[in-house]
């Protein structure tokens, strides 16, 4: 048995390290943490200096079990998780759980998986660092306490099964606020002025500074123009410079891979993971933008080689962020030399996005020449402006240029145009003159590496809250990120030529969003209702100032219970009274009255999410019932309006027969759909359910059918809900409501019998749901085979 015995978070950072390491090491892995707080209430001793139960979850008892048994026969445990809070307490954890004593201990850290970085860990190891322990500690309880109190409010006050963290309902009232500044927003139209000078090659553009908001001023202007000498007034040229952007830190990392690369915040943690566990890249969750002696000499040595003496430059980064104690270094290859690496392609694309940002931090600037040239008209006193710029040495550019958000206003590289060559006094040609309509922005929607971007820039979360922030706030239904269709707009344009003026109206798409967060309805709601009770959960300076206390408690300058406790007792306190005195939240609102009934027509959330109604809830039994109807997909409590809300009561409608029986369109919890004899046929997005007709029904009915039939790969008399099918991702058994894996021994799996299916069925666990194998085959089914809500269970769950 090996004398050491050293334990990291992943199998595959185990795999890499083990080959560094000679026989006297055994390399395992916990598989991240091995022990969290028990589920109940009383985790926490709110009364016992908030101390706290923990369990070893069903899951991890087999690794712990593994591990204890390896740690008894080693002479020494190593402890080498990762170098941040969390990779600390797991530490702790492991220390605590596996009875581990301090002599035969080592904790080593090292923020990069190389045989040089591991060696300089063993040679230097330390203790447990109870500090970054209690930090992590006081993180975790806190955010228990919030989600343990707060919840039960959001049942009673807002609707069952909803929970609140402490800087996912931040992170929720950024996407409300903003989406809220949108629906505000009142576009401001005004007229841009842009000339055409010269032909062929030394054709460029020159633009009025300012802009018309009248049609009338703008004529005006084209039409003074139209006899008029255009004259260069002044030439300025003068040289500038671009210097490079810092290396990653993992926020800058999330912003650009979702920039460049298109990749969400999740997925961008769980490609740089992998690279940092192969060994290369250094630590992917850092707030340093700091390289290393070493680093710097090894990009410095590539550089030179690959472009020159001349593209190095020396740079040393400061990291702005106060709480950047944690991490050594910002994310980089672990060697240079590597351009590319093996790997999937996802990683490979990230891994060289990681490669160019760090070798251009260290090159030279990028080097122009710019030139302003001013051009007068003899019948205005405006001056028209040109500007163009000329690269004349591409520096840090050779390698990598830096992407920007919508709502930055900043020129990228490249995008001023060369001009010809222009003297003082020149006379210039026009051959064109346009003045077209333009409209002000609204402030852009976050993505969700710009929602990373303002949380840091708050001063909330960490590099190891971001990404888990943005998953929790989609997965609870508080926002979604989508697509969202533009509508067409129109928009005026006078063009000026040879000596006339012609007037043209255009169209143009607007409003289209890709991959934004909107706000849902009960985000909305829950949000509001926080601001209005929990000030200070959503308050963005409060929410700061707590994460600044989990970096003192780090640095061992605060006590992490008084800290708890400070926050704690005011907080339990709002949670109690808030029960006792808050009105329910819904987020009704009143539409108007019912143009034939004149009936009041109010929206607002319910149970099973926002719905119209038409008429008060009656105070008795022979009273009239009202009307319900639910909001279709992107339509929201906050916006819908009274002609939109009618158009939602002609649904369900029949659509005539087929076959002997009666088709409805209806709008349920899944979207618009079909139903007949039974079946739910989901309607294209394309087709607006309220448009559909008898023929477009049954070609619907039809296709669904046809699909169905290529999916059955097998029936059973025995019993009709038995199916084997072709999913997605392959062949399963549809039995009943189960979702059942075929083993990977039956290769052809028009072989099996019905006892077969009932044997591997009755072998699933007890509790197993849907789709309980995994989300693939529930994800394999279509949506249409879900039955929607329709009009009558809606009646009903109001």
């Amino acid at each position: 048995m090996a004398k050491n015995l050293l334990i990291v978070e992943s199998p595959a950072k185990a795999k890499t390290i083990e080959g560094y390491l000679g026989k006297d090491f055994t390399v395992k892995s916990s598989y991240g943490h091995i022990r969290d707080l028990i589920k109940s209430e009383d985790a926490i001793d709110i009364n016992n200096n908030f101390s706290q139960r923990y369990e070893v979850p069903a899951d991890k008892k087999q690794v712990v079990s593994e591990l204890k048994k390896l740690a008894k026969e080693a002479d020494i445990v190593w402890l080498a998780s990762d170098e941040d809070r969390e990779g600390e307490a797991i530490s702790w954890h492991l220390f605590e759980t596996l009875g581990l004593k301090e002599p035969d201990t080592r904790r080593i850290v090292f923020h990069e998986i190389t045989k040089p970085a591991i060696m300089r860990a063993i040679e230097n190891p330390r203790k447990i660092d109870y500090n970054l322990v209690n930090a992590q500690q006081a993180r975790r309880v806190l955010d228990r306490l919030v989600g343990f109190e707060l919840s039960p409010v959001l049942w009673k006050k807002v609707k069952p099964s909803l929970s609140a963290g402490r800087v996912q309902s931040v992170a929720v009232r950024l996407i409300v606020d903003r989406e809220r500044e949108v629906n505000k927003f009142k576009s401001d139209a005004a007229f841009k002025i842009v000339a055409l000078f010269g032909k062929g090659r030394d054709a460029f553009k020159a633009e009025l500074p300012e802009r018309f908001s009248k049609q009338e001023d703008a004529e005006k202007f084209l039409q003074d123009c139209i006899d008029a000498i255009f004259e260069i007034k002044s030439l300025e040229t003068r040289p500038t410079k671009r210097s490079p952007a810092a290396p990653f830190t993992t926020s800058t990392l999330q912003q650009e891979a979702s920039r460049k690369l298109g990749y969400s915040v999740a997925r961008t943690m769980q490609v740089a993971q992998r690279l940092y566990e192969s060994g290369y890249i250094t630590y992917m969750r850092t707030d340093s933008v700091n390289l290393s002696d070493t680093a710097l000499n090894a990009a410095q040595q590539e550089i030179t080689s690959a472009y020159g003496d001349k593209y190095h430059q020396q740079r040393k980064y400061k990291t702005k962020s106060a709480g950047a104690q944690e991490a050594h270094e910002a994310i980089r290859p672990t060697y240079f030399n590597n351009h590319t690496i093996d790997g999937e392609s996802n990683e490979k694309r990230l891994y060289e996005l990681i490669w160019k940002r760090a070798i251009a931090s260290q090159m030279s600037e990028a080097q122009f020449e710019k030139t302003v040239a001013k051009i007068s008209i003899s019948t205005r006193e405006e001056d028209l402006v040109a500007n163009g710029e000329v690269m004349k040495f591409d520096g840090f550019l050779k390698v990598y240029l830096e992407s920007f958000d919508e709502d930055e206003e900043q020129t990228a590289d490249g995008e001023n145009a060369i001009l010809p060559p222009l003297t003082k006094g020149q006379v210039l040609a026009l051959q064109e003159l346009s003045a077209t309509e333009r409209f002000s922005r609204p402030p852009a929607r976050y993505t969700e590496a710009s929602l990373v971007k303002k949380l840091e820039e708050l001063g909330i979360g960490r590099p190891s809250t971001y990404a888990p922030t943005i998953s929790t706030i989609q997965n609870r239904g508080y926002v979604v990120k989508e697509e969202r269709e533009g509508r067409q707009r129109n928009f005026r344009v006078m063009t000026l030529k040879g000596g006339n003026i012609s007037k043209e109206t255009k169209t143009e798409n607007t409003g289209a969003e890709r991959g934004k967060l909107f706000p849902t309805d009960i985000g909305a709601v829950v949000n509001d209702f926080l601001v209005l009770h929990f000030q200070g959960i959503v308050d963005f300076n409060f929410t700061a100032s707590v994460e600044k206390q989990f970096d003192e408690i780090a640095q061992g300058l605060q006590d992490w219970t008084k800290m708890i406790r400070t926050f704690y007792d005011p907080f339990h306190k709002d949670v109690q009274s808030t029960i006792e005195t808050a009105d329910k939240a819904t987020g009704e609102r009143e539409l108007g009255v019912h143009p034939e009934s004149g009936k009041k027509m109010s929206v607002r959330i319910g149970r099973y999410g926002p719905f119209v109604q038409v008429g008060d809830n009656p105070s008795d039994e022979s009273e009239e019932k009202p009307l319900y109807a639910s909001l279709r997909t992107g339509q929201s409590i906050e916006t819908i309006s009274l002609e939109e809300a009618l158009e939602l009561f002609k649904l369900p409608k029949a659509l005539g027969e087929y076959e002997g029986k009666v088709m409805k369109v209806a709008i349920g919890r899944f979207g618009p759909y079909i139903s007949h004899n039974s079946a739910f046929i989901s309607v294209p997005k394309e087709l607006d359910p309220l448009d559909v007709t008898h023929e477009q029904a049954i070609e619907l009915i039809e296709a669904k059918r046809k699909k169905d039939a290529e999916r059955l790969i097998k029936s059973f008399p025995e019993d009709e809900t038995v199916k084997v099918l072709n999913g997605r991702w392959g062949p399963y058994i549809e039995f009943g409501k189960l979702n059942v894996k075929i083993p990977k021994d039956i290769t052809d799996p028009t072989t099996l019998t019905y006892e077969q299916c009932k044997a591997l069925a009755d072998a699933m666990p007890k509790d197993a749901k849907k789709g309980r194998f995994g989300k693939t085959v529930a994800a394999a089914k279509p949506a249409a085979k879900k039955a929607p809500a329709n009009k009558k269970a809606v009646t009903k769950k109001k």
